[in-house]
C-alpha cells in the first residue's frame, strides 16, 4: 500500500498554461425554428397550442417552468416557433418535444419531423404514394 502511495505522489504535476489567466466565456446563444407552414394553413395544427405545449414541457436544469430564470424563450411568427435561448441548448431535444407533440395529438401518422437547415426544423406530410403501377414500371 505504501508503494502505491509513494508512487502517486512521486508523479510530476503538471499545470495546464491557461490557469494563471482569467478566461471570459463568450455568451452561447442558440435560436432554433420549427417551421410548421403546411399543417397550420390546413387547420390540422394549433400553433399557439403547440407553442404552450414546449413552454410547458421544456427542462432546464432539470425542471420544468424555469424558461424565463435561464433565459429560454418561446415564440409564435405566424407558421413558425422560435426557440432562443442563452444556455447550450439540444436541437435534438427540441425534436423530441415536437414528436411528442405529434403523438399526443394523434398526428404523427400524418406529419413527419425533417431537419431543413442547420437550425431549423419542418414538419412535413407523409408521402404516400397511391399509384403502385408507376412502381412496377421501375423493375422492367
Amino acid at each position: 500500500m505504501q508503494g502505491i502511495e509513494m508512487a502517486a505522489a512521486k508523479r510530476p504535476q503538471v499545470k495546464s498554461s491557461k490557469a494563471g489567466k482569467s478566461l471570459k466565456k463568450k455568451k452561447q446563444s442558440v435560436k432554433f425554428n420549427i417551421e410548421c407552414k403546411s399543417p397550420v394553413e390546413d387547420k390540422i395544427l394549433n400553433i399557439e397550442d403547440f407553442e404552450s405545449f414546449l413552454s410547458q414541457k421544456i427542462k432546464v436544469g432539470g425542471k420544468t417552468g424555469q424558461l424565463a430564470v435561464s433565459g429560454v424563450k418561446v415564440e409564435v411568427n405566424k407558421t413558425r416557433v422560435v426557440l432562443s435561448s442563452d444556455v447550450p441548448f439540444s436541437k435534438r431535444y427540441l425534436k423530441y418535444l415536437t414528436k411528442k407533440y405529434l403523438k399526443r395529438n394523434t398526428l404523427r401518422d400524418w406529419l413527419r419531423v425533417v431537419a431543413s437547415s442547420k437550425d431549423t426544423y419542418e414538419l412535413r406530410y407523409f408521402h404516400i404514394n397511391q399509384d403502385e403501377d408507376e412502381g412496377s414500371d421501375n423493375e422492367n
